[in-house]
This record gives C-alpha cells, sequence and structure tokens, in this order.
C-alpha cells in the first residue's frame, strides 16, 4: 500500500480553497508534507500511513473546484515532519481562475452579527464566497495577483488568514473594516456627503426617492426604488425598456412573480443570476416592466445585504450602469463623468475592479446573459493541437480561447459596434490571454466582413500570423449546441449567409463543420436596410407590398411621400436588404397588430408581441411550403397574410400574436423534422435568441418529440449570440 508520494491535481483548483482543503485533510489524516499552487495545477507531497484515505478525499475537491484528474507519481525527497503551505510558483496554465460567486450564508451570519469583527462590513468573504475573476490580474491566485494587495492584511485578517481551522484560512480577499477596502457616498457633483455610515444613508436616499449609482463586485448598477422607476427611464432615454429588479428576499419575489422550483433553485444558487418570471398579473410592477415578464435577482453581496437591511422597500431596480451597447462602468471617475445627469448620488468603493462583469441573466433554465457567476467559463473540447482565438460576432459578444483540450469563454461584453465595446473587447482577449497563456494558431470571426471583431481579427492575425477561418453566423450556432450528425435549426435576428442575403430563420443538416443548408425562411424585403429593424412598419411593406398594407400604415399617420419612398424601393430594389430572418418576421407581426412600430431597444418588437401573444389561444393555420434551389422554403408571407385578414377582421389581437407564434414555430419544426426522417438523423438541436420565446420553443420541441427525433439545446450556453464565440471555437478546431 502506499504512503508516500506526489499528487498533481489538475482542473480548476485557483481561487476555491483547495490549498486550505488540502491542509485540513492533512491533519486529519496525519499526514506531513506540503501543498503548493503551480500556475494551474495543484500539487502535493504527501507521506503517512494513511495516504490513500487522503488521496482518496482530494479526489473530492472543495464545492467550487472543478477537477480535470489527480495523477500521482513517486517521491523520494525528504517529507516533513509536518505540513505546509508553500509558496506558489509559476508553472502550467492548463486550469483557470472561477467566476465570481455570491456570498455564502455564513458571511451573511458575520455581518450580521452584533459586536462580530465582521459586524456591517460590506467586503466580507471567505474561501467559499465572493469575487474571483473580477479582481484578478494573473494566476496563481494568490493575494499579490489581485486587486486586493493594495490592502495589507491587519493582524487579526493575519491569524484568521493562517490559521487551519478557520473558513478563511487562506482567503485571498480577507479583509475587514480594519484593513480593506472602504465605502464612500458622494453627491452628483462629486462632493462627499457627510454622514457616519454610507449605507445607512444610501437606504435612507433611496427609500425617499432618489437615485443612485452603486459600485459594486463587478461594476456600477444604478438603483431606485420602484416609485422612481418612470423618472429614472426617463433620465436613461429608455422610457419602454423593462429594468431588472433585486429583492429583499425570496418572499417578495413570491409575491409578484410566478416562480418553480427550478427558478427557485437557480435564484439562490451560488451564481444569483437575474431570473425572467412571469409575473402574477401582467399589471404588477408595470411601470418597471410593461410585458409579462420581469428579471428579478436575490441580493449576492454583503454591500446588497447591508443596504436591504438598512432600505424599507421590499424591491430595488438595479440595472447596469452602461449605456445600451456600451461596456458596463466600474471606475468612479468615468461613472461621475457619464452618470451625472442621471442619478443623484454615488455609492463607490476603493478596490479596483480589474476585470468588469455585467449580471447574469437566466430565463427557464436557459443561459441569456453568460456573466458574473457562469464566466469565465472553461469547457472541455477536443479540438486538436492548435490554439484557437475565437473573436464572436458584433451583438451580445464574448470571445473563446481553445487551448490544450479546453475552451475558456468570456464573460458578456456587448455590442462591438462602437469603438468602447472594441476596446473592451480586445482587452478581454489580452487578459484572457494572460490567463490562459494563450499563443495563438487560429483566429476564427464572423464571415461579415464589416463587422469591427472581423477587423480586429485581421488586425490580429498579421501580427501574430495565426491563420483567419470565418464562420458563418448560423453555423456557429448550431456548432455551439450540437457537434454529433444532426439537423440544426438556427432562429434569430441577423447573419450575413453564403449567398450574400441576411440570414436568419435557418436549417442545416450535417455534422460540424460539413453543414449544409436544406431549409430557410422565405427570403422578404427589407426596405431601407437596417432602417426596417428600428420601423418595423417598413418590414410589414417589405413583406406585404399591397394596398391593404398602404391603408393600414396611412390609417396610422404615415405619409404619402413615405409610403411612395417604400414602394419604389421595394419595386427597384435600391437599399433593400434580402432577409430570411425569424426576427424580422416576429418584428412584422408586431408592426401589423399595432403592438410595436418603433424599436427602442433590442429585441422590442418580438418580446412586446410575445407579451401579447401569453393572453391569448393559438388557432392552426394552413402553412405554406415551397422547394427552391434544393431548399425546402416555408413562406412567411403566407402567414402574415393571414394575420393581416383576421386583425382587418376585428379579432383579438392577442389570440392572432399567439396564433402567428405558433404557427410559425410549427412550420420551423415541421421542415427540420421532414429533413431529419428523409437524411435518417436522430438530433434536430435548435438555437439562436428567438428561442427564448417560450411558445415558440416549446412548439418547436414538441413537433420534435412527437415526431421520434431528439431535441437538442444548449444549456450550457445562451442560445442567443452569446454562443457564437464557442461555436467558432468549435467550428474552426473541426476545420482543420
Amino acid at each position: 500500500m502506499q504512503k508516500c508520494g506526489r499528487i498533481i491535481v489538475k482542473g480548476i483548483v485557483q481561487g476555491v480553497g483547495f490549498r486550505p482543503f488540502v491542509y485540513s485533510l492533512a491533519k486529519k489524516y496525519d499526514i506531513d508534507g506540503s501543498v503548493q499552487n503551480l500556475g494551474s495545477e495543484v500539487r502535493v507531497v504527501a507521506s503517512g500511513e494513511n495516504f490513500g484515505l487522503f488521496l482518496s478525499e482530494i479526489r473530492r475537491g472543495t464545492p467550487l473546484s472543478k477537477i480535470d484528474s489527480v495523477e500521482t507519481e513517486d517521491y523520494s525527497g525528504t517529507v516533513g515532519p509536518g505540513f505546509y503551505i508553500d509558496k506558489s510558483s509559476t508553472g502550467t496554465l492548463s486550469g483557470f481562475i472561477p467566476a465570481d460567486v455570491s456570498i455564502c450564508d455564513d458571511c451573511i451570519a458575520d455581518i450580521r452579527e452584533v459586536g462580530g469583527r465582521y459586524y456591517r462590513y460590506w467586503a466580507t468573504s471567505c474561501v467559499n464566497c465572493g469575487p474571483r475573476y473580477s479582481i484578478i490580474s494573473e494566476i496563481p491566485y494568490d493575494r499579490e495577483r489581485t486587486t486586493m494587495d493594495e490592502f495589507p492584511m491587519c493582524g487579526c485578517c493575519r491569524a484568521e488568514y493562517e490559521d487551519p481551522l478557520s473558513r478563511r484560512h487562506h482567503a485571498q480577499t480577507i479583509a475587514c473594516r480594519n484593513c480593506g477596502p472602504g465605502l464612500f457616498l458622494y453627491d452628483r457633483c462629486g462632493d462627499p456627503v457627510d454622514c457616519t455610515d454610507p449605507v445607512m444613508m444610501a437606504a435612507e436616499l433611496l427609500d425617499a426617492g432618489h437615485i443612485m449609482a452603486i459600485r459594486g463586485i463587478g461594476g456600477f448598477h444604478i438603483a431606485c426604488t420602484e416609485r422612481s422607476a418612470l423618472l429614472l427611464k426617463e433620465r436613461l432615454g429608455r422610457t419602454e425598456q423593462a429594468l431588472a429588479m433585486m429583492a429583499g428576499r425570496m418572499s417578495f419575489i413570491d409575491s409578484v412573480a410566478f416562480v418553480s422550483d427550478e427558478e427557485r433553485d437557480v435564484l439562490r444558487g451560488p451564481e444569483h443570476p437575474i431570473a425572467v418570471l412571469v409575473k402574477r398579473d401582467r399589471d404588477l410592477l408595470s411601470e418597471v416592466s410593461n410585458l409579462d415578464t420581469i428579471g428579478i435577482m436575490l441580493p449576492y453581496s454583503g454591500l446588497h445585504h447591508l443596504i436591504f437591511d438598512n432600505l424599507k422597500a421590499p424591491f430595488l431596480i438595479m440595472t447596469s450602469a452602461n449605456s445600451p451597447g456600451n461596456p458596463m462602468i466600474t471606475e468612479y471617475e468615468t461613472a461621475i463623468d457619464k452618470l451625472s445627469s442621471s442619478v443623484d448620488y454615488f455609492l463607490t468603493h476603493n478596490r479596483v475592479i480589474n476585470n468588469r462583469c455585467d449580471d447574469s441573466v437566466v430565463r427557464d433554465g436557459y443561459i441569456i446573459r453568460m456573466s458574473r457567476g457562469y464566466a469565465p467559463k472553461r469547457t472541455s473540447a477536443d479540438l486538436g493541437d492548435g490554439c484557437i482565438l475565437a473573436v464572436g460576432p458584433e451583438l451580445n459578444s464574448n470571445i473563446t480561447i481553445y487551448k490544450e483540450g479546453f475552451c475558456y469563454t468570456s464573460p458578456h461584453v456587448g455590442n462591438v459596434r462602437n469603438p468602447s465595446t472594441l476596446e473592451y473587447l480586445t482587452e478581454t482577449v489580452q487578459k484572457m490571454a494572460a490567463i490562459t497563456g494563450a499563443e495563438y494558431d487560429i483566429i476564427a470571426h464572423d464571415m461579415h466582413p464589416q463587422f469591427l471583431s472581423t477587423r480586429y481579427a485581421k488586425e490580429l492575425s498579421e501580427i501574430s500570423g495565426a491563420e483567419l477561418i470565418p464562420v458563418q453566423h448560423h453555423r456557429a450556432h448550431i456548432a455551439a449546441a450540437c457537434t454529433d450528425p444532426c439537423v440544426g435549426i438556427a432562429i434569430d435576428g441577423v447573419g450575413l449567409g453564403d449567398d450574400g442575403t441576411v440570414w436568419g430563420g435557418e436549417v442545416f443538416a450535417g455534422c460540424v463543420p460539413e453543414l449544409e443548408r436544406v431549409g430557410h425562411l422565405e427570403t422578404v424585403n427589407m426596405p431601407g436596410g437596417d432602417l426596417a429593424t428600428r420601423f418595423p412598419e417598413r418590414m410589414l411593406y417589405g413583406i406585404l407590398p399591397d394596398d391593404l398594407t398602404a391603408g393600414i400604415l396611412a390609417g396610422r399617420g404615415m405619409s404619402d411621400l413615405e409610403l411612395n419612398v417604400l414602394g419604389r424601393q421595394v419595386k427597384t430594389g435600391i437599399n433593400v436588404a434580402k432577409t430570411s430572418s425569424t426576427g424580422r418576421v416576429l418584428d412584422a407581426a408586431s408592426a401589423l397588430l399595432g403592438i410595436c412600430r418603433e424599436k427602442t431597444y433590442d429585441g422590442e418588437p418580438a418580446m412586446k408581441l410575445e407579451a401579447s401573444a401569453s393572453a391569448g389561444t393559438p388557432a392552426e393555420w394552413e402553412r405554406e411550403f415551397k422547394t427552391d434551389s434544393g431548399c425546402r422554403v416555408f413562406m412567411t408571407s403566407s402567414l402574415l397574410r393571414r394575420a393581416r385578414a383576421d386583425y382587418l377582421s376585428g379579432m383579438n389581437v392577442s389570440d392572432i400574436a399567439a396564433s402567428f407564434q405558433y404557427n410559425l414555430a410549427a412550420g420551423i419544426a415541421e421542415m427540420a423534422v421532414e429533413s431529419a426522417g428523409i437524411l435518417g438523423y436522430e438530433r434536430v438541436a435548435v438555437s439562436g435568441g428567438v428561442a427564448y420565446n417560450k411558445m415558440i420553443r416549446e412548439t418547436i420541441v414538441g413537433i420534435i418529440r412527437r415526431e421520434g427525433f431528439i431535441p437538442v439545446l444548449n444549456s450550457e450556453f445562451p442560445l442567443g449570440d452569446g454562443c457564437i464565440s464557442y461555436g467558432q471555437c468549435v467550428y474552426a478546431g473541426r476545420m482543420v
């Protein structure tokens, strides 16, 4: 029986309390030796009669760790006496740092313990909770390589840090009010607010109706109570967009929304994301969200809990402090510059946020935005020996790096249409590369030549000499969802297709990277190109360019001049894009029914259509198909024509909306299962942002199952464009 050896643990073993975990096991089993961080590995030298039991428990790991392998080898050096935690050293970079996680129950109890060391201290944490990615600069994960290095431990914190019996043993974020980061309250001019307790004063100001920028773990939020929701929307220029909320406790959420057991677990889990829930009554919190759903989260930091401990209101609006498409604000100076016209006060701290991290968003168990708690994400993948960088799409972007059997996906970056977000994208690439030690052989990017992310990929390729591999947007969607032979449904907004048109309602068949387009939605007109996404009535006319549509639009105030311009555009094809996008068809239906005539935020027409449909009853409509160039084509104009007839006859708008969604989904599913049956595939993958629509998703999945096929949906990555960089990585890796 082995009694001595070297143990090498690989995986996510940084920032998860692994060394103190090993130390406690060594004491438990009377083991001599040492434990050391080496890059992203932990190496243990151990000797003792209970070596086997010690090794067995190491394999279990800590709650936050993810162990890939535990290897043992002979060791002939001197061991002991005693067991020690050695100083970290640079070694391999095969593991990764975990995402930030919410404060644990033990630390919440600490900040509420009157007279305790951590009483009312906002930055309380331990080895099991708190910031990780947002504060790290490089690995191995030690205090000197995080932004906590600016705060030397006091004697009491040092004693806990060195105490093997403490859960803060080697907790790199340990701090208290005597030595840790402080809190500060300022007015909109940047002048300090005279108060003895910034949190208590902040709560009083919020209860009084003031709007406040709060610097949290990964960046600034803008907060206020429900009474100030409309004022906040006016100041931000987002009068229609729903805002996320934070609830003081679970019972408050239960009072306004339906919460399943699964959703309750998600809300309370270590990630603490925003959960999109169905309201108990659409009129509830209507000034916060005019949809049938609302996004709510629970407090996930000590600061949040302290605010709610002093707040009378049950909810706070808690929306990210950034303009649409721009990165989350992390620095106080930037917040003062950008937010002074929107907020009344600033509650901030003096710990540097090295890596910004927005709130994650989840709906029905599917990730909408993958960030705090869920990312950075490490995924096992066999994509060969090369190192791959995938820079993602244009909207809802992130990046993925593949190296030595693992993909590393960053938190949400945003819409790479503006220079500030492109700068954040490049910054994310640099930081992720430093942490993983990546040196790229291949750079994968979207095939659209005008995307800023594509231009960045080309510039990086010229510098590094890496091979460029363009990946079609919707094939990346399928690659992220399923690498087995399958039929793949990609339903979203827009993406450049092989034929130069704008795709977005596609059916593929094959196995990555050989995915053949075998079906799609009807290719229709987009008069004015991107202008039709802002004004969806243009999309309606592009699909049904006749007198009936013109009459509807004229009745709503569209001038003869505008109608003539639309008519000429469609007739001549000048300044008219061609699209098979599912999102644009839903936009047209929303415009037809008068639900949304101008888009003020991404996805608004389709989201409002879904909200209306939730109150309706769907009816079966006739669905028309044709075959064009070997592809099955679903004629969405026929659906819109039927919806128009019902609308003009005075039928209930919610029923029409429900019927439109149902029949659109059924037609897409029918194309897919028909192809799967002909080609002999068992699996049908579904991806794309439209799949967040519950009726559409469940209709498609139901038909797939009914016809005897296996539906495949991605639960590890977003259904929307947040999966694209991972899909690009997989696709490029399968090509070489």
